[in-house]
């Protein structure tokens, strides 16, 4: 049985999704107003490998990840650059959704934006005010807190504990609009040449807080069986989304809350953070780091434990992966002589794997024990690859396995090309070229770019080279 840790209980609970053999799950996205940092990867890749691991076990997964593409600090950064707040939003848009491609992080089935569901946020608001949860004030609309019976259970405090805190990130000139100084802002009134919108209450743009609530409800339904983020999006995020959702909706918000540890420098455990200024983008550690590399080692910590990136920490998951990659490289390579049929006791050792590897994983994604089962299955396909005969559906069934295990980490080892074969292809691309069949010709310059080939054609022939 598959258990999750609940942030709201603050427990392990059994996993039991509102439909049956699927799963409704909601991961609050970055504010693109720069590249991601590697605190921003690491939610992302914690939440896929859950993603991953839930569709493993064979649920089909709905999963919703938005974007925050109106802010105070998009609106900042596009004042600096000159540019439209949008078409910034959408610059930094694109660069997440590469950045995120390179370390094998899936899209997700939708990623709404805040500038696109207007209509939608205005309406929601409207249903919290005709509840009596949110008034109107000289063009703002702010969310009655203490209205809301369970307000700070998600942080485990209570409203007095947290008033304090909500104070100290509010302007002088909000608090005094405001009728309790932790009620938060649904609508902002627009502010002279800033992004806005019209509405019911002026012209102005949605706060942070109320986007999620009604993405999730939109495109998800009332309830959903699971939201995901960083542990810094507990407190106020997380439990205002909660507030403003079962207020609007009369139900329970979310069946499972989780969130994923935070990311420290170096080996003296320093937390990151753009306070501090020692944060590090994705965009920048991809130019010399292998991205595969930094994706295992994102992912080969338990989501809620803090993950400790450092030059040995890359060296470290970089040797790791070398290792599956030999074994992977050593069974396929007996395929080309193996006997018929299989090895019983292969079979059998694979599935006592198979289910040390579940367990593990079922125990609120334990990746640290789903490893030592994946390195185990290393041992014996090592072993099993120097054996004398060897029978090829026992071949098969490892390089499956191992497939099957390293995609839920989101490794992919593609299939290296000997120098024969390049030449080969080579060889097909210029008959295409001569028969000016030009599509064939760009598939196979595609198919040798994916497995690392770089061509140059000159005038005395295609040269080709490896991108290392």
């Amino acid at each position: 049985m598959l258990q999750i840790y609940n942030t709201l209980t603050r427990t392990k609970e059994d996993f039991h999704p509102i439909t049956p053999g699927e799963v409704k799950m909601y991961v609050c996205g970055p504010t693109v107003y720069n590249y991601i940092h590697i605190g921003n990867a690491r939610s992302a890749i914690a939440f896929d490998t859950i993603r991953r691991y839930l569709e493993y076990r064979g649920y089909n997964v709905d999963y919703v990840s938005n974007f925050t593409d109106v802010d105070d600090k998009i609106i900042n950064g596009a004042k600096a650059t000159g540019e439209a707040p949008l078409a910034l939003a959408q610059r930094f848009i694109d660069a997440f959704m590469a950045d995120t491609g390179k370390l094998n992080i899936e899209p997700a089935t939708a990623h709404p934006r805040a500038s696109e569901m207007i209509p939608e946020i205005i309406a929601f608001i409207q249903v919290l005010i005709d509840k009596g949860y949110a008034y109107a004030v000289d063009g703002d609309v702010y969310y009655r807190a203490r209205k809301f019976k369970h307000y700070g259970a998600l942080a485990n405090k209570n409203i007095d504990e947290l008033e304090q805190g909500a104070s100290q990130h509010t302007a002088t000139a909000e608090t005094a609009r405001k009728e309790d100084p932790i009620d938060f802002a649904l609508w902002k009134g627009a502010k002279p040449e800033e992004i806005s919108w019209p509405s019911p209450w002026g012209a102005g743009r949605p706060g942070w807080h109320i986007e999620c609530s009604v993405m999730s409800t939109t495109l998800l339904g009332a309830t959903i069986d699971i939201h995901g983020g960083g542990q810094d999006l507990e407190f106020p995020h997380h439990q205002n989304e909660i507030a403003q959702s079962e207020a609007a909706t009369g139900q329970k918000f979310v069946n499972y809350w989780m969130h994923n540890g935070f990311v420290t420098i170096g080996d003296d455990d320093e937390k990151m953070s753009k306070s501090l200024g020692n944060f590090i983008t994705v965009h920048d550690i991809v130019k010399t780091v292998d991205p595969q590399t930094l994706r295992f080692l994102m992912a080969s910590t338990q989501y809620r434990k803090p993950i400790r990136y450092s030059e040995s920490g890359l060296k470290e998951a970089a040797r790791n992966l070398e290792k599956l990659r030999i074994a992977r490289d050593s069974v396929a390579y007996r395929q080309a002589t193996a006997a018929a049929g299989g090895d019983p006791a292969i079979t059998a050792q694979v599935m006592a794997l198979k289910e040390a590897f579940t367990t593990a994983m079922d125990d609120d994604f334990n990746v640290q024990n789903g490893l030592a089962a994946l390195y185990e299955l290393t041992k014996l396909m090592n072993t099993y690859a120097a054996a004398e005969t060897v029978h090829a559906d026992s071949l098969t069934l490892l390089l499956a396995t191992q497939a099957a295990w390293l995609l839920i980490f989101g490794v992919e080892f593609k299939a290296q090309l000997l120098d024969a074969d390049i030449e080969a292809l080579i060889q097909q691309r210029n008959a295409a070229r001569a028969a000016h069949d030009f599509a064939t010709s760009d598939a196979i310059r595609d198919q040798l770019a994916e497995a690392g080939i770089v061509l140059e054609d000159t005038p005395q022939g295609t040269r080709w080279r490896k991108n290392d």
